[in-house]
């Protein structure tokens, strides 16, 4: 693709983060002088990302209204900084042509290249995992319940943190996990932790013993974390059932579970094989680690309430935050049986290390002012009409999808032979996205099929279809469908 073939992908895609954090507005300002702000802010951002290279000559900036849209500005706003930049020479407008990076705002040969670079490139069609769409995040709300919770806070909240987390918190985490998942929560049960990956750091430290059992396909940075706590994983198989119990070996100390929505195949652990995990645990006196992955976003199915509403006494709870809400917000939970919640908390030390009471105690007004559920809802009918979209272009090039009734990715199932392939395609066209084979635990075979019965379809491209900009995502749901339709290897 051409550097200015898309015009969002120059400004979107490179300067969407950096504006979104800078053009927030000034509750304390005058409207006018809000207004005068954001727009010196763009004009700064723009200005230096021609300047620096990152919009070359003749790079075709997107129409002033979908800049507007994206960034949250005022059409007047941005049409202003467009005829600012026109004037300065920074811009040309041409009839029929649009909005252009001016030849002579190129940098000179002779400039030095800047010392200080991005480790990767930037994704021109970026389905990268694990991320909601930044533009969700509910900033009015946030602001609302930063004011309400700070000026109720009592002076000790802005002290030392105690290592189990803001009280405020946890207590309304433990309404919130009991109305919404079923999950049965004393908030003394709670630890905050400031993501997954901590809790099961935690945990491999102070919980598990030689051996913990993992689904055969999940996150490798969850496996590497319990590793490093002196605990090894052994695979277990899953297929469209999840993952599968008789298959679970006597000697671990526990197995870690997706059972809601499965990562990556986005099954559910089925009634039957629910049931019977837990009295696994129970008979062989071992613990479950139930990763509550996407539990809350849900599509076209009834909920699925947690694993540990069956099994309070044998299953510890884990969730956060990144997915719902933002992965900027560091907060994440265990909710314990009761005999394990001092040995966590000691594990953590006298005092919190790393969280963010201050937003620990904004997230509890968030969910006590219903801010939360409106968040939740708006987010799934967001994302659900993503996934409509993404479903019914994958159809029409008779690619199906299984396991997207929930959560903000999808398995593209593909012959295990295309996956590398259209893998390295990726690379080149720029995506960012990933091969089922990745998420593989070492130990495991090469599954006949993971979460689809077509045993002729053993691989798999695993796209997060949060992630791409408004303005971009029908354009890069096309480029994706072209990019995996291009490099299939016929079945068979």
């Amino acid at each position: 693709m051409q550097a200015n073939s898309d015009p969002w992908e120059q400004v979107a895609q490179r300067l969407g983060t950096d504006l979104f954090l800078d053009l927030q507005p000034d509750p304390s300002a005058s409207a006018r002088g809000r207004g005068a702000r954001l727009r010196r802010s763009l004009a700064g951002a723009l200005r230096a990302a021609i300047d620096d290279g990152r919009l070359p000559a003749g790079t075709r900036l997107p129409p002033y209204r979908s800049l507007a849209a994206d960034v949250g500005l005022a059409r007047g706003t941005v049409s202003a900084v467009y005829q600012e930049l026109i004037a300065e020479g920074w811009l040309v407008a041409r009839q029929g042509s649009g909005t252009r990076v001016a030849d002579t705002a190129r940098r000179p040969e002779s400039r030095p290249a800047a010392t200080v670079r991005s480790p990767t490139p930037i994704p021109v069609h970026n389905f990268a995992l694990g991320q909601p769409n930044p533009s969700l995040f509910p900033r009015t709300d946030w602001v609302a319940s930063t004011r309400r919770a700070i000026m109720a806070a009592p002076d000790e909240a802005f002290g030392p943190g105690h290592p189990q987390g803001s009280a405020p918190l946890r207590r309304s985490l433990a309404a919130y996990l009991s109305r919404v998942r079923g999950v049965h929560a004393d908030p003394e049960q709670i630890v905050l932790t400031t993501s997954v990956m901590h809790a099961l750091e935690l945990l491999s430290r102070n919980v598990f013993d030689e051996t913990l059992a993992v689904e055969s396909h999940g996150l490798p940075f969850h496996r590497a974390v319990i590793e490093r706590g002196g605990t090894a994983t052994t695979p277990i198989p899953i297929d469209a059932g999840g993952a599968i119990i008789d298959d679970l070996p006597t000697h671990a100390c526990g197995v870690l579970l997706t059972p809601s929505h499965q990562f990556p195949t986005g099954v559910p652990l089925s009634p039957t094989r629910r049931a019977d995990v837990i009295n696994w645990a129970r008979a062989h006196r071992r613990l479950i680690v139930e990763d509550d992955y996407d539990g809350e976003l849900r599509y076209d199915r009834e909920p699925i309430g947690a694993l540990q509403s069956l099994g309070p006494d044998v299953v510890i709870y884990t969730g956060s935050v990144s997915k719902s809400l933002s992965p900027a917000v560091r907060i994440a939970w265990l909710v314990l049986p009761p005999h394990l919640v001092d040995t966590v908390v000691w594990s953590k030390g006298i005092r919190e290390p790393d969280a963010s009471v201050v937003d620990q105690l904004v997230l509890a007004d968030l969910i006590d002012s219903g801010a939360y559920d409106r968040h939740i809802r708006r987010s799934r009918q967001h994302y659900r009409r993503r996934r409509d979209r993404l479903t019914a272009r994958l159809a029409e090039a008779g690619l199906r999808l299984p396991g997207i009734a929930a959560g903000l990715h999808a398995v593209i199932p593909i012959p295990a032979e295309s996956e590398p392939i259209v893998t390295d395609a990726a690379g080149r066209r720029g995506f960012a996205l990933a091969p089922l084979s990745l998420f593989r635990h070492p130990a495991a075979p090469v599954p006949a099929g993971v979460g689809d019965s077509d045993n002729s379809r053993t691989g798999g491209i695993v796209v997060g279809f949060g992630t791409p900009a408004a303005s971009t995502f029908a354009a890069d749901v096309d480029a994706l469908v072209t990019l995996i339709t291009d490099h299939l290897i016929p079945a068979g």
